[in-house]
């Protein structure tokens, strides 16, 4: 009987031990929580990434139906770091990626996909979704591109015609910016400068056509233009772990031919498999011009391995 009045009164105390116990459990994980989210958000930057391989891999070994063994593989980089303190914002993106395609029977590798784009948007809020903004967008590539063709004895051969900053495109102006939420955001900028940057030895061969390389005169080595820029970001779930990230930029050049818009327009589509495989699919268009009379598109699809930081 004793024993038993002597449980009694002790497990209150035991529960309320325990609850104790859990309680602070509780606090230092909320604390240890804290202290991450402080530790990412130092100082008003925050920063994410996510590193990605794609690959594409066909083999054929007495095949009767035909067919050509070749691997491709893309790498490719895409990178946040933003700061945020009271009214001001810098919101900065890092979108690269490289791949190569060797098949069987070609003399060379060939490029998949070869880009270098920074964006960069300061901007100070006014009131509901507005912001005052000033923006920074570059874009070039990383190696040289090639025509290919074919010599008189049926032989693959290619010309060099485009390397790094040779093009290169820098964008800067002021304007309004308009951001809902991080999936949706747009930015109006009526007073934009666009930089087009080419290797002058392009522009000096003999008999070069004024315009006909990116739109840059012979023996010069830059195109300026002042014009209306507009660019658009929208990101969306289409179902349970596939979302669709949508890229739009426009520029109008005051200068010359305004009602010939520029046009570059990406279309990434992710299926995730879990955190580290996923199903990606990469769309670009772009119309440009001054680089070419008519639409350029690039597509991209195959199974990713990601790296998330």
């Amino acid at each position: 009987m004793k024993k038993l009045i002597l449980l009694i009164c002790l497990f209150p105390l035991s529960t309320l031990i325990t609850a104790q116990s859990a309680e602070k459990d509780l606090i230092k994980k909320t604390e240890d929580a804290a202290k991450t989210i402080d530790d990412t958000i130092k100082n008003g930057w925050k920063s994410k990434g996510k590193v990605t391989f794609l690959f594409n891999q066909a083999s054929f070994n007495n095949w009767i139906a035909g067919g050509e063994n070749s691997f491709s593989g893309n790498l490719g980089l895409d990178y946040k770091i933003d700061y945020k303190k009271d009214d001001y914002t810098w919101e900065n993106r890092i979108l690269a990626s490289y791949g190569l395609l060797q098949t069987q029977n070609s003399s060379f590798e060939k490029k998949t996909d070869d880009q270098l784009e920074i964006n960069s948007i300061v901007a100070k809020k006014t009131k509901s979704y507005w912001y005052y903004s000033f923006l920074v967008n570059f874009r070039s590539q990383f190696t040289r591109g090639f025509l290919y063709d074919k010599d008189v004895n049926g032989a693959e051969i290619r010309e060099e015609n485009t390397k790094f900053m040779s093009p290169g495109y820098l964008l800067v102006g002021p304007g309004m910016y308009w951001k809902k939420n991080e999936n949706f955001k747009i930015n109006l900028a009526p007073l934009t400068s666009k930089f087009t940057f080419v290797n002058s030895r392009y522009t000096s061969i003999p008999g070069y056509v004024d315009g006909s390389y990116f739109g840059v005169d012979a023996n010069k080595s830059m195109l300026y233009q002042l014009g209306f820029n507009a660019t658009a970001y929208y990101k969306f779930n289409i179902m349970e772990n596939v979302s669709a990230e949508n890229l739009l930029n426009l520029y109008s050049n005051y200068l010359e031919k305004p009602q010939n818009i520029d046009i570059n327009y990406s279309l990434i589509i992710l299926m995730k498999i879990n955190k580290v495989l996923s199903a990606n699919f990469n769309f670009q268009a772009i119309y440009d011009d001054d680089a070419f009379a008519g639409f350029q598109t690039k597509e991209v699809f195959g199974v990713a391995l990601n790296y998330n930081f």
